[in-house]
């Protein structure tokens, strides 16, 4: 992974809360980031499709890591392909210049209030899960997972059990085993995020445990061998009318 600082006009006004969510947008070859100055989504986001698809810039979407001052922080994974991210971040330099949409406080959701608090997720999911466990209480109880290649890979997040694909290990797989190890309360919030695939067994597992759906906060941010620019699966079809149903409890 690596780690990104940004400036840019509008960013002081920006409140901070944990989760933010943001559209980065990266040029083409000789082409720009900039879409449109609306902060308005509905007007952005047709004036973004409105654009030739030869000069329309890549869109993909990030956790903020910290937005403080002005400065933006983001972290990148870099996982060796040509996707347009991961290419940009690997080379990038100061004074490149990328597109941004969001965070909006319109997409926040509220920490979930339980007796047990369960995070997991991949590298995707890293930033997410940090800024989380930040604001909990000293008195909160919980459980964090985030999958990684291996040791060399591990941040300093207090609380965080590392997963290593290295040693053969996974979410799917030691997710439940710890959790089956554990006096688990009769209130518990979960809190899902990574490659979808995983997400929904995740998911499913607790429920299979009684842990009620809307106590799941969950989000497929990646699909294995299909980018943001492929359409859309039918399970990732389901996930969104899912979400889009828990956003309008």
């Amino acid at each position: 992974m690596v780690r990104m600082t940004f400036t840019g006009d509008g960013l002081v006004d920006i409140g901070t809360w944990p989760d933010q969510q943001l559209k980065l947008l990266f040029p083409k070859p000789g082409g720009s980031a900039l879409v449109s100055e609306s902060p308005d989504v509905s007007v952005w986001y047709q004036a973004y499709l409105a654009m030739p698809e030869s000069e329309r810039p890549w869109m993909r979407s990030f956790t903020v890591r910290s937005l403080a001052d002005g400065v933006l922080t983001v972290d990148f994974v870099l996982h060796g392909d040509n996707g347009p991210a991961s290419a940009w971040a690997a080379v990038a330099k100061p004074g490149d210049v990328i597109g941004r949409f969001g965070p909006s406080a319109d997409y926040a959701r509220p920490l979930g209030t339980a007796d047990l608090l369960v995070f997991a997720g991949d590298e995707t999911a890293l930033p997410a899960i940090s800024s989380l466990l930040e604001v909990l209480p000293d008195s909160q109880r919980f459980l964090a997972f985030v999958e990684v290649a291996d040791p060399l890979e591990e941040q300093d997040v207090p609380g965080v059990r590392w997963v290593h694909r290295s040693a053969g290990d996974d979410l799917v797989s030691v997710v439940p085993r710890v959790v089956s190890a554990v006096e688990v309360p009769s209130s518990v919030w979960v809190w899902l995020g990574g490659e979808a695939a995983a997400v929904r067994a995740l998911r499913r597992h607790f429920v299979g445990l009684g842990v009620s759906k809307k106590d799941i906060e969950f989000a497929g941010y990646w699909r294995r061998a299909l980018t943001q620019d492929d359409a859309p699966t039918t399970e990732d079809l389901a996930e969104a009318q899912e979400r889009i149903a828990a956003f309008s409890e």
